[in-house]
């Protein structure tokens, strides 16, 4: 994978950005999802955001050797610390972490999303604490993608800023109100597998000599919600 040719999870992040967007990437490791946008004239301009030395100069690497200095720029910072008020950001794109750290990340950086009108966000893991956050914050979720690649699953979370008043509800949060309602493939085999990993762990909770009483009620509130999806698949 380079800036010339993505894969298919940093292309479906891409395809959710604005044409003409002032992007800020964080955690943008070799710059390539800007780079790429940046080449195909999908970005007016960008900001590579990096918290560790060396993927921050791989970054800075890319977007000379691609000669997109004049659109694009790395930095480095934490977080959102790498948006600048004069950049004018109003795209911001997450690609590759934990959902908990996303989730720190936009809880740290409030000034900087003033003015931002879309989050395109890809957790690895923990997307409803994602949602959660996105509804007690003025962002609504307008699209959803799940995808399987290099043996991963992946969920690409968009959400555009509004004036109303966002919930969902437990199902919504834990599956997504799009994905949950289209019930592609790759998420009916997802859900299976976390229904087969969650039924295991309350076997073993249950065969502790001090049951986790909180961590079993969670474990089973979730199985609960995973066979009811998964319940009229096929239908």
């Amino acid at each position: 994978m380079d800036a010339k040719q993505l894969s298919v999870r940093l292309t479906t992040v891409g395809a959710f950005v604005p044409q003409g967007a002032r992007l800020a990437d964080i955690g943008s490791d070799h710059a390539y999802l800007p780079a790429n946008l940046a080449l195909n004239r999908r970005i007016s301009y960008g900001v590579a955001g990096e918290v560790v030395k060396g993927p921050f100069e791989n970054a800075q690497h890319e977007i000379e050797k691609l000669r997109l200095g004049d659109h694009l720029v790395a930095r480095l910072a934490d977080g959102l610390a790498a948006i600048q008020p004069a950049d004018q950001i109003d795209t911001i794109t997450i690609a590759g972490m934990g959902g908990p750290l996303i989730r720190h990340i936009l809880t740290q950086g409030p000034a900087a999303l003033i003015g931002v009108k879309r989050l395109v966000l890809q957790p690895n893991v923990g997307e409803a604490t994602v949602r959660d956050w996105l509804a007690h914050n003025q962002f609504k979720i307008t699209a959803e993608r799940i995808l399987a690649e290099d043996g991963h699953t992946y969920e690409v979370i968009v959400a555009d800023r509004t004036t109303e008043s966002v919930h969902y509800t437990p199902a919504e949060q834990l599956f997504g109100p799009f994905l949950v309602a289209e019930k592609s493939p790759v998420f009916v085999a997802k859900w299976q597998r976390e229904l087969q990993r969650s039924q295991s762990a309350v076997a073993q909770m249950q065969q502790a000599k001090v049951a986790p009483t909180a961590h079993l009620a969670a474990a089973e509130t979730k199985i609960k919600l995973i066979e009811g999806v998964l319940s009229d698949v096929g239908k």
